[in-house]
C-alpha cells in the first residue's frame, strides 16, 4: 500500500479547478468535505474521516493521477463518493452526494447573483446571502444596471483609497511641523486630466484608477496648503512611478484582509463610493436649521446633496418659530417646524442616496418648544414623514421638573427670543410621548443633558450638542460628519482543545488599532458633498468605531446575554474598544498631528468624553486611563471622539453575524413560499442542535412558531435555552441595562432598540424612559411588537403556542434597587415591574396586529421587515432604513 504522505509530497501537487486553472493540492479539503458529510448525518467522527481521506488519496494514485496529470475537482469528488460506498458508509455517501449537489446549486446561484461565469475568491468564500447584499447595494453597475464589478474588486478599490492617506504621509513626503512651500496650482492642474492617469500608477500590484488618482491629488493639495509637503507633486509621481512606495502595498493588503475576512466593515457609503465618482464615504451628517428663509433653503439644498452622495441627515428644528407666530418681514404667519420637515421629507423622497436608496432623516424638537405636542403626535398617523425618525430632545430643566416637582409645571419658551410661551405639565408631556411611542414606536427620546455631561468639545464649538444622525447614536454639531465602522466580535475567538471557544483579546486590540487608523484615513480621502462639511469634519476628525456580532460571540462563549457574566463581559469589551482606539488616536497625533481644534477643547485640562472613567470605581476599570490622559495632555489626540455603536443591519448580513450589540431578533426565521416552509436558522444555534442530536425541521418549526425563541420548548435542554436568548426573551429593563453597559465606555452613543412585547402598557414605556435616563443613556428607542398601523400582518401560525414568559433578570432588579435613588422614578419603575403577570404556558390562537405597510414590507423586495437598532431591516435583501448599516 502506498503511503498517503508520500502521495501528497511526491505524487500529486496540484488540482485542476472547474474553470480550467490549476491550484495547489490541499488534502485538508478532502478531509473537511468528508467530515462535513459525517456531521450532516449527525455522526461526527474526525478519526474515521481522516482514515477515509487517506483512502481517497490512495485511490487518486491508483487512478493514474500524478504531478504531470493533476486530478480535477470533479474527479476527486467522484472518488470520495466511491470510497465512502466501498468502505461501507453508504449513508454518509448519500449525505456527501446531497452536499455536493447543494454546493453545485449554490455555486450556480452565486454566479447568477453576481452576473458572472467565474467566481472570484470572495465570491467563493462569502455565503449566498452576503453576496446578494453586495450585489444589490455595493457592486458597481453599468448604465444598463448590469453588475460590472467582482466582490474582490470592490474591497480592493476601498482598500487602495484608504491607504492613500498613509502613503501621502510617508517620511519622504510629509512633515507635520509645516513650513514647506509647494506649487499647489501645479498639483491641482492634474484634476483636469484624470482620464489620462487612470490605471497608470500602481502601489505594488495594486493599480490606482482615476478616482484614486483624484484622491491623491486632493490629499496632496490639502497638506501642501498647510505647508506639510516636502516635495512637489511631480516629484511625488516620479517616486510613485519608480516604485518608491511599494511598501504600502502591505498596508492595502491589511485593509483588504480586514474586510474580506469579515472581521471589520466600514459604513455603507464607504463601500458604495470609495474608488468611485461620488467619493463620499460618511454615513452621518447634521445640518443646522436657523429661523430665516435663506438659511432654511440652504439647509434643504445641502440635505439634497448629502442624500445624493449616500448619507443621512439629522436636523434640530427647535430654532424655527412656532406655528402661528407673526413673521415681521412679511406680516404673515409662521407655518411652524413640522411644515419644514415636510419639505425635507419630500426632498428625501425624490433624491436617492448614491443612487441606491432613499435617504434617512432624524427630526428633533426640544421639549421646551411651543409646538412640542403637535410634534410628538405627528407620526402616530400613517403616511406622515415616512423618511424621518423623530425624537424629542430633553434637557435637565425638564427632567428636574418631571421627577422632583409635585405640580409638574414646565415653562415653554419662544424660539425667537427665549421668552415664556406658556406652561405645560411635564407629567402630561412624558405620558403623551409614551402613549405615542407605545402606539407607533415614535418619537424616541434624546437626553441632551447626558450627551453634554462629558462633552469636551462644547467650549471649542461655542455651545452644547443639539442634534444627532438619523439613528440617534452619533451626536454632531452643524455641518459635522462622521464615518463609522464595525468590528465583527463573533470572529475574534480561539477554539480550545476541548472544543469550547475563548475570546482573543490580543487580536481584538490589534484590530482596534488598525481600524482606528482606517477610519481616521477616511476623513482625508473623503470627498465631502458640501464645503462647510469638509471644514467642520476636519476640524474635529470625529470617527465612530463600533462593533457587531456581540450576541453571536456570547453564543459561542456560552454566556447568557442578560446575565451578570454577560453584562460584565460586554462592559470589558466596550472599555477595551474606547481605550485602545483613543490610545491609537494619540499615536496618530504624535505622527500626524492632533485634530485642529484640540487645544480649544477640555482635553488639555485632562478631561475625556467617557463617562465610565468618572463614574466607575478605579478598581473596576481594566485599563490605566490616567496614563492615557497624561499622553493626551502631552501629545494631543487625533480624533475628538473615537467610538460609536451604530446600526449594522446590512453590514451584519455581509459579515454573517448578529447586529451591533443587540441580542439576536430570532433564532429561526420562517419564510413561506409556494412549495412549503423554509427556515433561516442562526448558524451557531444550528450547530449546537446538531452536536446534541436535536436538529430537525419539526424542531425548527416549533422555534419559529415560538416567536423565534427556544424558551419553553421541552425538547431543548435548559442550558441551551438560557444561552440562546433572543430580543423577545429579554425584559425591557435588561435591554436598557445592556445599552447602559456599553454606554459607560462608548464616547458617542449606542444604536439599540428596547424591544417590548405587544401586551406591555404605556406605563412600561414611561418607566423605561425614567430608567434609561438614570442609567446615563444618551437616547432611547422603544419598539413594542406590533406598534404600527393599518395592515394585517400574521405574526404567528395557526397552532402557535407561547411557551415562555419574560421577566427582569435578578441582576437588573438588584441594579434598580441599589442605584435608583429618586423616589418618583423608583416608584414608577417598581410599579411597572410589579405589574408583570407571570403566565403559565398556554395556547393562543392565530393573532393579527395592525401594521403599517410601508413599515412592514421591504420597499426593495416586498418581504417582511424586522425592527432592530432603531431602524427597519430586511433579512432577505439587506435593505436598511438607516444609512450606516
Amino acid at each position: 500500500m502506498v503511503d498517503s504522505k508520500s502521495q501528497i509530497e511526491h505524487s500529486i501537487s496540484q488540482v485542476r479547478k472547474r474553470d480550467g486553472s490549476v491550484s495547489d493540492f490541499n488534502r485538508d479539503k478532502i478531509l473537511n468535505a468528508i467530515y462535513r458529510a459525517f456531521s450532516a448525518s449527525n455522526k461526527p467522527d474526525k478519526e474515521l474521516a481522516i482514515k477515509l481521506s487517506d483512502a481517497v488519496l490512495i485511490k487518486l494514485t491508483e487512478h493514474g493521477f500524478s504531478v504531470n496529470n493533476p486530478p480535477s475537482v470533479e474527479s476527486i469528488q467522484d472518488l470520495v463518493e466511491s470510497t465512502l460506498i466501498d468502505q461501507g458508509h453508504s449513508d454518509i455517501a448519500k449525505s456527501y452526494i446531497l452536499y455536493r449537489h447543494e454546493r453545485r446549486k449554490i455555486r450556480e446561484e452565486k454566479m447568477k447573483v453576481l452576473n458572472t461565469k467565474k467566481l472570484d475568491s470572495v465570491g467563493k468564500s462569502f455565503d449566498i446571502n452576503c453576496l446578494r447584499v453586495l450585489a444589490s447595494r455595493y457592486l458597481f453597475r453599468d448604465n444598463k444596471n448590469e453588475i460590472i464589478e467582482k466582490p474582490s474588486e470592490l474591497f480592493e478599490r476601498v482598500a487602495v483609497l484608504v491607504s492613500i492617506s498613509d502613503l501621502i504621509r510617508d517620511n519622504y513626503l510629509f512633515t507635520k511641523d509645516g513650513g514647506m512651500s509647494q506649487n499647489i496650482e501645479e498639483a491641482a492642474e492634474y484634476l483636469k486630466k484624470l482620464d489620462g492617469f487612470s490605471y497608470k500608477f500602481k502601489i505594488g500590484s495594486y493599480y490606482l484608477n482615476k478616482w484614486h488618482f483624484r484622491c491623491l491629488i486632493n490629499c496632496y493639495v490639502e497638506l501642501a496648503k498647510q505647508g506639510m509637503m516636502k516635495v512637489s507633486f511631480k516629484e511625488l509621481l516620479t517616486m510613485l512611478a519608480s516604485k518608491k512606495f511599494d511598501a504600502y502595498a502591505d498596508r492595502i493588503s491589511e485593509y483588504y484582509e480586514l474586510m474580506i475576512s469579515q472581521d471589520f466593515l466600514p459604513n455603507s457609503p464607504t463601500m458604495m463610493n470609495a474608488g468611485g465618482r461620488l467619493g463620499q464615504l460618511s454615513a452621518c451628517f447634521v445640518l443646522g436649521m436657523p429661523d430665516d428663509m435663506q438659511s432654511i433653503m440652504k439647509t434643504t439644498s445641502d440635505a439634497a446633496l448629502i442624500f445624493k452622495s449616500g448619507g443621512g441627515v439629522g436636523i434640530n428644528y427647535s430654532d424655527l418659530r412656532d406655528e402661528g407666530e407673526i413673521v415681521a418681514s412679511t406680516s404673515g404667519v409662521a407655518s411652524g417646524p413640522v411644515s419644514f420637515m415636510n419639505i425635507i421629507n419630500t426632498v428625501t423622497e425624490v433624491v436617492k442616496q448614491g443612487g441606491k436608496r432613499r435617504g434617512a432623516n432624524m427630526g428633533i424638537m426640544e421639549v421646551w418648544h411651543p409646538d412640542i405636542e403637535k410634534f410628538i403626535t405627528n407620526k402616530t398617523e400613517p403616511g406622515v414623514l415616512e423618511n424621518f425618525n423623530v425624537s424629542v430632545g430633553v434637557w435637565k430643566d425638564f427632567w428636574d421638573v418631571l421627577v422632583n416637582s409635585g405640580d409638574g409645571k414646565y415653562t415653554l419658551r419662544s424660539p425667537k427670543d427665549n421668552s415664556s410661551a406658556g406652561e405645560i405639565n411635564a407629567h402630561h408631556l412624558i405620558d403623551l410621548i409614551a402613549q405615542s411611542a407605545w402606539k407607533s414606536a415614535e418619537p424616541g427620546l434624546i437626553f441632551f443633558d447626558n450627551i453634554n455631561k462629558y462633552n469636551v468639545f462644547a467650549k471649542a464649538r461655542g455651545g452644547p450638542l443639539r442634534a444627532t444622525n438619523p439613528c440617534g447614536e452619533q451626536s454632531l454639531y452643524p455641518y459635522e460628519s462622521c464615518n463609522l465602522g464595525s468590528i465583527n466580535l463573533a470572529n475574534l475567538v480561539k477554539r480550545m482543545a476541548d472544543g469550547q471557544y475563548e475570546f482573543d483579546w490580543q487580536r481584538y486590540e490589534e484590530i482596534i488599532i488598525k481600524t482606528t487608523r482606517y477610519l481616521d484615513n477616511i476623513i482625508d480621502v473623503n470627498l465631502y458633498p458640501v464645503p462647510e462639511i469638509d471644514v467642520a469634519s476636519k476640524e474635529s476628525r470625529r470617527i465612530g468605531l463600533g462593533v457587531m456580532g456581540v450576541a453571536d460571540l456570547l453564543y459561542k462563549l456560552r454566556i447568557p446575554y442578560n446575565s451578570k457574566e454577560g453584562y460584565d463581559f460586554q462592559l470589558k469589551l466596550a472599555e477595551a474598544l474606547t481605550y485602545y482606539s483613543m490610545e491609537e488616536s494619540v499615536a496618530l497625533a504624535k505622527s500626524r498631528g492632533e485634530f485642529p481644534l484640540c487645544s480649544k477643547t477640555e482635553y488639555p485640562e485632562g478631561k475625556i468624553p467617557v463617562s465610565g472613567y468618572y463614574e466607575k470605581p478605579k478598581e473596576e476599570q481594566y485599563y490605566d486611563w490616567d496614563a492615557l490622559i497624561e499622553k493626551i495632555q502631552k501629545y494631543g489626540i487625533r480624533n475628538v471622539l473615537t467610538t460609536t455603536v451604530a446600526p449594522t443591519g446590512t453590514l451584519s448580513m455581509l459579515a454573517d453575524c448578529s447586529n451591533g450589540m443587540e441580542p439576536n431578533f430570532a433564532l429561526v426565521f420562517e419564510k413561506r413560499v409556494t412549495v412549503g416552509r423554509f427556515f433561516y436558522t442562526n448558524k451557531i444555534f444550528e450547530q449546537v442542535l446538531k452536536e446534541n442530536n436535536l436538529y430537525s425541521d419539526e424542531l425548527l418549526a416549533k422555534v419559529a412558531d415560538n416567536y423565534g425563541s427556544a424558551k419553553g420548548i421541552p425538547e431543548i435542554p435548559d442550558w441551551i435555552q438560557n444561552i440562546f436568548v433572543t430580543a423577545m426573551d429579554i425584559h425591557w429593563s435588561d435591554h436598557l441595562l445592556a445599552q447602559s453597559v456599553w454606554q459607560d465606555w462608548i464616547s458617542n452613543a449606542i444604536a439599540k432598540t428596547i424591544n417590548m412585547p405587544n401586551d406591555v402598557s404605556v406605563e412600561d414605556v414611561k418607566a423605561s424612559y425614567l430608567l434609561a435616563h438614570e442609567m446615563g443613556l444618551k437616547g432611547i428607542t422603544v419598539y413594542r411588537d406590533g406598534s404600527r398601523h393599518k395592515q394585517v400582518l400574521h405574526m404567528t401560525g395557526e397552532n402557535s403556542v407561547k411557551r415562555f414568559e419574560v421577566k427582569p433578570s435578578d441582576y437588573v432588579v438588584s441594579y434598580i434597587s441599589s442605584h435608583i435613588k429618586n423616589e418618583y422614578i423608583k416608584s414608577q419603575i417598581n410599579n411597572a415591574l410589579a405589574a408583570i403577570k407571570l403566565e403559565d404556558s398556554h395556547k393562543i390562537t392565530q393573532t393579527t396586529v395592525e401594521v403599517e405597510k410601508e413599515e412592514t414590507l421591504c420597499p426593495t423586495c416586498k418581504n417582511k421587515l424586522i425592527f432592530a437598532e432603531g431602524c427597519s431591516l430586511c433579512i432577505d435583501c439587506g435593505y436598511s432604513g438607516c444609512t450606516s448599516g
